[in-house]
């Protein structure tokens, strides 16, 4: 008999093992647990004085434990969706545009299913991609194809690798046990909030790339598609380097910075709409000082802490995004002569800074004239402008103190900011709406409220952070193609995810529709 037990709560510091936990609660005998499984753990820090672990497990019981199924806490366990790989139909491969998670997942699904897909990817592979993004920290030395947003993994290989979304997916526990499969930590298949890290993340997307090329998959890196023609049902694509294919299915995982070809796809007649989307900063603060903030006096018995925060104003939301304990500010420019920020952090999660994007949502009144690419060119303004303060890739910024006080730091006192290039200290109005920066400014003490510790006047603000995500959605019926017949959008960069759990979720349920487009025979 196989069954679920919720709701196991051991407190921190406790000498209690889980057996013991489930003994005390379920008077199950350690001895009767077999093949127990962790299907879930979370951190409980409502009451700072009594933080706890709390726990789902599968485990194999006696028949003679039968009466625990009426008791609280205890199910019947539903095993997750089988994913069924049904043999490619096409006489033409499918083509894959972009090697991000939509891409990724989109591209295996299709080679477990023979398709023998065609990836195109205009960065490069992560081993060379790695080295260019170190050269651009390092040097400044930006190349334009292959940096922290293009290239092999997307934008979110260069990032915490966080697997937690909001979205309720059958396909939530595939997604992970994939990342398990090609090589993160088990923990990513059970955890509250799962994460990669960046230096895994880089071993888990070369080995999805290696299992898709021993499926017959093709690689082409530091490619761009171009260009397209249809004739029929058929897609004649252009490529560069020179590189012409034909194919039936397109589809298009582009992430959120391809600006040059969603314009070009606009340009052909792809229907498009303005969405919203938030621009703001990064903030650090002391990891340790976050650590206190969630956890009190148990913080140093726990793991680095993270938190999560919204604040709705009269006209606005100010929320936190895509938070990075013991992390980095990273140099996120896909662009010469821009700026912009993001947040990264290794598996170990060492660093002395924690970081998030502390964001105001926009929305398409305050861009939005006469295209659906409004959006576009109102992020490249104010990532050109953040350049322009100090004319180099130091980043604009301020401390949390002065900013409240209207004031401009001259220089950084406890928090040490990690962002590579520097900072210069100056008026975020020179770099931001004035929306953006007075709601910040409302909504900060606020959040402090919420969180003892989250205004801190010596947290660092470093701008600016503009790529949360797509500002454009590229329209899809529910066969999930585009007025175009044969393209189907997908992704972050298409409008349809935020994040790398979404993205990837999405891209699986495309390839899924994609291979089930053929009549029946």
């Amino acid at each position: 008999m196989q069954i679920k037990l919720s709701n196991i709560r051991i407190p921190v510091g406790s000498k209690d093992g889980l057996e013991a936990a489930i003994d005390r609660q379920f008077g199950i005998r350690p001895e009767d647990l077999q093949n127990l499984r962790v299907v879930r753990q979370a951190i409980d820090a409502r009451k700072r004085n009594n933080v706890v672990f709390d726990y789902q497990v599968l485990v194999s019981l006696p028949e003679q434990y039968q009466h625990l199924m009426s008791q609280a806490g205890v199910s019947a366990w539903q095993p997750p969706m089988e994913v069924d790989y049904p043999r490619w139909r096409g006489t033409h491969r499918p083509v894959v545009v972009g090697f991000g998670p939509s891409g990724m997942f989109a591209a295996l699904y299709l080679a477990r299913c023979q398709a023998r897909p065609i990836i195109l990817e205009r960065g490069e592979k992560i081993e060379e991609r790695k080295k260019s993004v170190t050269d651009f920290m390092n040097n400044k030395t930006l190349k334009a194809h292959s940096n922290v947003q293009f290239g092999e993994g997307g934008a979110g290989t260069f990032s915490d690798g966080k697997l937690n979304t909001n979205v309720h997916s059958e396909y939530n526990t595939f997604i992970l046990n994939e990342f398990h499969k090609h090589g993160a930590n088990e923990d990513v298949t059970y955890m509250q909030n799962p994460h990669v890290g960046t230096d895994y993340l880089e071993r888990v997307v070369r080995n999805i790339r290696l299992e898709i090329e021993s499926l017959g998959g093709e690689f082409h890196f530091n490619t761009m598609f171009v260009d397209f023609r249809q004739e029929g049902s058929l897609l004649h694509l252009q490529c560069n380097p020179d590189i012409n294919l034909d194919t039936e299915h397109l589809l298009l995982g582009l992430g959120h910075s391809a600006r040059d070809t969603i314009r070009q796809l606009h340009a052909h007649g792809l229907q498009m709409e303005p969405k919203p989307f938030s621009m703001g900063v990064r903030i650090e603060h002391l990891q340790q000082r976050v650590n206190r903030m969630q956890y009190g006096a148990t913080a140093k018995l726990l793991p680095p802490a993270s938190y999560k925060g919204v604040v709705h104003l009269k006209e606005r939301s100010v929320y936190t995004f895509c938070m990075c304990p013991g992390g980095t500010v990273m140099a996120s420019a896909s662009e010469p002569n821009s700026i912009v920020t993001n947040g990264m952090s290794e598996r170990s999660r060492d660093k002395a800074n924690a970081n998030s994007a502390l964001l105001v949502n926009v929305t398409p009144e305050d861009y939005f004239h006469n295209s659906p690419l409004d959006g576009l060119a109102y992020q490249e303004k104010y990532e050109r402008m953040a350049f322009e303060v100090a004319g180099d890739y130091r980043a604009p910024g301020n401390l949390m103190g002065e900013f409240l006080q209207n004031r401009i730091a001259r220089q950084h006192r406890s928090v040490t900011p990690s962002y590579p290039h520097g900072i210069v200290y100056c008026d975020l109005n020179r770099c931001l709406p004035n929306y953006v920066v007075e709601s910040l400014r409302e909504a900060i003490p606020l959040m402090g409220r919420k969180m003892q510790g989250f205004a801190d006047p010596d947290a660092v603000m470093t701008g600016v952070e503009t790529r949360s995500s797509s500002p454009v959605r590229i329209l899809r019926g529910d066969d999930r193609q585009c007025v175009i017949k044969g393209i189907y959008p997908m992704g972050e960069g298409a409008g349809y995810a935020g994040g790398i759990m979404s993205a990837a979720i999405d891209g699986l349920k495309t390839a899924i529709i994609a291979t089930k487009s053929f009549p029946d025979e």
